[in-house]
């Protein structure tokens, strides 16, 4: 399964728990598809850099955060279809970090003997 990270910009709530939502069905949506979710980190509160528009909401601030997880291309499928109907998500990516274990480790630094 190759190893996944998506990059999601959701609306800002004064209330924490629309987000904790959110990042816990997409989590489980994963591990639910025999994925594993490796890391979740929020990069907070943000103002962001121009004003967007999602599901006919204009937002001037949002909230920030990744998630990486080893995943199979059709679970991505669902998790794409799920985050472009959520009403809360104003942007996201995902990006491939590596396909195999030498993909993500990169290449051993050379040592002289």
């Amino acid at each position: 399964m190759p190893l996944y990270e998506l990059q999601c910009i959701t609306a800002h709530f004064t209330q924490y728990a629309h987000i904790q939502s959110l990042v816990k069905v997409s989590a489980q949506g994963i591990i639910a598809r025999g994925g594993v979710v490796r890391e979740i980190k929020s990069l907070g509160t943000k103002a962001l850099p121009q004003r967007m528009r999602s599901h006919k909401t204009w937002h001037d601030i949002a909230d920030y955060w990744i998630m990486r997880f080893d995943a199979s291309p059709k679970s991505m499928k669902t998790l794409t279809a799920a985050l472009k109907q959520d009403p809360r998500v104003v942007r996201w990516t995902t990006l491939k970090l590596g396909e195999r274990l030498q993909d993500m480790l990169g290449s051993r630094a050379q040592t002289i003997d």
